[in-house]
């Protein structure tokens, strides 16, 4: 145990800090390890000082001794300034900034190298504006298509949320001459804003540790985030930040070595929230105060090794992040986007849109040489005149009390509208595009009628803060889009949402594209799908229901929860289980309005000859041949899903992997999927959770190998493993 010095033996002046010659104290010593430096530190620390690092501004402010009201003395010489910032879509640092689609478009991409891609931007961005721990990224499991942060996820499954979260992770983390920690959140079992801060979500443990943990566990296995956050509501009774689930689980069986934040007002407790595992307040000090700490050890609540171990979590962290040795400039830059960012940018746009829908070949454009293209809807234009514009929403919402409050979450000062690219590219191939916001439907109407296509735009904001009422789409869209549709019989829908859509129009229209949304490159990005200079590839990382009464969690009970009569907090029951995405609609036999997994092409895939082997060290190969049977070159995302023996008690097969593959036409490639024993461990591709026993077991029998370019699959292979 560190000897801590008690705080009235003096400390260090703000001048004194600045005089210290850093190179002789230990904890800045390159040759010892993040533990020793951290620990010498520590040791040369008073007790009060060492309360600095148990929140996030005493931490993060050195020199700073006072906190809306709340004292303590200067930090150590030494000691880095630290700025957290948010971060799913981008680094939330007002311009000068990539504002990058949503992470649900990222996820529709299906692309681990991408996930990377996007964390080093990120990371290498965020350092440069003054930022060096990044809140971000974020994981779900998707239950429901009504959360209000569904745009901020991964979508509906568990493997792909924890590797897409790590890889972004990896990423943020990459650079070592620009060091930003990654924040993994919110743990756990965070799925809808209502009364997020009082609801308490009630589930069985097998489905916590399969459907809710487990993308933590794949994230920090194979992303290494140096900090995850605990969330707002209470799991199984007790909240999150203060629930033994910290210890046990996530610092325990999910490997966690950094530190542990809470988000900000999540933590009710001082002693409580100590012992279970917290080791920092966000924001401000509010129960980890000096006060408060002194009379919690006083009274025996807590003990010194307990303040101990939290302050050295996050000290070790910070130093082995890097934040010690590369401090960030006296002077953020204003302009940290790049060229190669915004390319990036544009990329994930492009590979995040997915075809839903393309009848008769409507798509792409390049078949309306000479003629007119009416683009209709406000959401296409920059004009801050029509309504709610392509600027607003080339990021997440902010959301308050049900309200979109009209800002977003990024400034998006360099967004393309797609109504200039459309119409710069329409101007390349002789045609002519016309406009209308779409704010008087007869008025669009005629423009439609009057055009060859109508390419009209619908939108639904999502974000933080609160859950949509329903899957339909904002301000009259879904109307909007059937007048359009009845005025023209080539009608194309580009959909920008934070989630899924019921789509009552649908089979009125020709086309549908799903952009999300789509970031500051929207318009190149939406030109380039449409007109065909790129083959769409994206897949739904979630699945797209009928109505909002077709989805796992469809009673009262389940969502939104229930407040007891005779008061208390929301309770929200997660009955469904296992049965999560497109798990419930396999085992209910029901069909979606469009599958997990889905998304056309301006061409055509098969797969065939599967074959499934064991390889390696308890590793598994999976072989299947794609062919390209279309007329163009494209890119598709073949998928494996795994069924286990009847015995896992299993609802329905699991996607295992899946990878993306570019043909030319009439190409076809031998695709074999090597999933190594340590990733068949970390992600538990082949196991399942025996509760009775609190392990993880592979059960015995016959496994069931399924690919296809959906969840619905279109072949199937049998396989043994031994059972352990």
């Amino acid at each position: 145990m560190i000897t801590l010095i008690p705080a009235a033996t003096g400390t260090a002046t703000a001048d004194g800090a600045a005089a210290t010659d850093c190179s002789a104290v230990p904890w800045m010593n390159k040759h010892k390890s993040a533990d020793q430096r951290a620990k010498a530190l520590l040791a040369a620390s008073t007790q009060h000082q060492i309360y600095r690092w148990l929140v996030e501004q005493p931490a993060n402010n050195p020199t700073q001794t006072t906190f809306q009201g709340v004292t303590y003395p200067v930090q150590v010489a030494c000691t880095p300034a630290v700025t957290y910032t948010d971060g799913p879509e981008g680094v939330r640092s007002g311009e000068g900034v990539t504002t990058f689609p949503a992470q649900i478009a990222l996820a529709s991409s299906f692309n681990e190298d991408t996930a990377y891609a996007k964390g080093r931007a990120m990371g290498r961005e965020a350092f440069d504006k003054g930022k060096n721990v990044i809140l971000g990224p974020g994981v779900g499991g998707g239950r429901t298509a009504l959360a209000g942060r569904t745009p901020e996820y991964f979508g509906e499954d568990p493997v792909v949320n924890g590797v897409l979260a790590g890889a972004q992770a990896r990423g943020i983390e990459s650079s070592k001459d620009k060091p930003v920690l990654a924040d993994l959140k919110h743990y756990v079992a965070n799925e809808q804003e209502t009364d997020r801060q009082t609801s308490s979500s009630n589930v069985d443990e097998r489905t916590l540790k399969e459907i809710y943990e487990l993308p933590y566990g794949i994230a920090l296995a194979e992303g290494e985030p140096e900090s995850v956050m605990c969330s707002y509501n209470q799991i199984n009774g007790v909240y999150a930040c203060e629930n033994d689930l910290l210890d046990k689980s996530l610092k325990g069986e999910l490997g966690l070595d950094g530190y542990v934040m809470s988000d900000y007002g999540a933590v009710h407790s001082t002693a409580a929230s100590l012992k279970a595992g917290l080791d920092q307040e966000l924001n401000r000090p509010i129960h980890f105060t000096p006060d408060k700490l002194d009379a919690a050890l006083a009274a025996g609540e807590i003990t010194r090794k307990d303040i101990e171990r939290a302050a050295f979590r996050v000290v070790r962290s910070y130093i082995r992040g890097g934040l010690f040795d590369h401090p960030l400039a006296a002077e953020p830059k204003a302009d940290v986007s790049t060229p190669a960012h915004k390319a990036l940018a544009r990329q994930i746009a492009e590979e995040g849109s997915v075809l839903l829908k393309n009848k008769g070949g409507t798509l792409p454009l390049t078949k309306r040489s000479g003629r007119t293209i009416a683009v209709i809807g406000s959401v296409a234009s920059a004009d801050p005149d029509s309504g709610l514009n392509a600027r607003q929403l080339c990021s997440l919402p902010l959301n308050f009390g049900g309200t979109t409050s009209g800002r977003n979450t990024m400034a998006c000062e360099d967004v393309v509208a797609p109504l200039d690219s459309l119409t710069e590219r329409a101007a390349k191939l002789g045609a002519t595009v016309v406009y209308d916001d779409g704010s008087d439907p007869e008025r669009a109407a005629r423009t439609a009628a009057a055009a060859d296509v109508a390419v009209v735009f619908g939108y639904k904001q999502v974000g933080e803060f609160s859950d949509p009422a329903d899957l339909g789409l904002d301000a009259g869209g879904d109307a909007l889009i059937s007048t359009v549709a009845a005025a023209n019989d080539s009608t194309v829908v580009v959909l920008e949402t934070g989630t899924a859509t019921t789509m009552p129009w649908l089979s009125k229209v020709d086309s549908v594209l799903e952009t999300w949304y789509p970031g500051e490159q929207a318009g190149p990005a939406v030109a380039a799908l449409l007109f065909g200079d790129v083959n769409p590839s994206g897949k739904l990382p979630m699945t797209f229901p009928k109505s909002e009464e077709q989805q796992p969690a469809h009673t009262e009970a389940q969502y939104p929860g229930v407040v007891p009569e005779g008061g208390g907090i929301r309770q929200v029951d997660y009955s469904e289980g296992l049965q999560v995405g497109y798990r419930w609609y396999q085992a209910q036999d029901e069909q979606p309005l469009f599958d997990y997994g889905y998304g056309l092409s301006y061409t055509d895939f098969d797969v065939s000859k599967l074959k499934v082997s064991a390889s390696g060290r308890n590793g598994l190969s999976i072989r299947f041949k794609v062919t390209n049977s279309g007329k163009r070159s494209g890119t598709e995302v073949p998928q494996v899903y795994l069924e286990l023996p009847r015995s896992a008690g299993e609802p329905a097969a699991r996607l295992a992997a899946w990878d993306r593959v570019t043909l030319k036409a009439g190409q076809s490639r031998t695709v074999t999927l090597q999933l190594t024993g340590e990733q068949i461990e970390t992600r538990r591709l082949t196991q399942y959770y025996d509760s009775a026993r609190g392990t993880w077991r592979t059960p015995s029998g016959t496994f069931t190998a399924h690919v296809g370019t959906s969840s619905d699959t279109s072949l199937s292979a049998g396989f043994t493993l031994g059972g352990r």
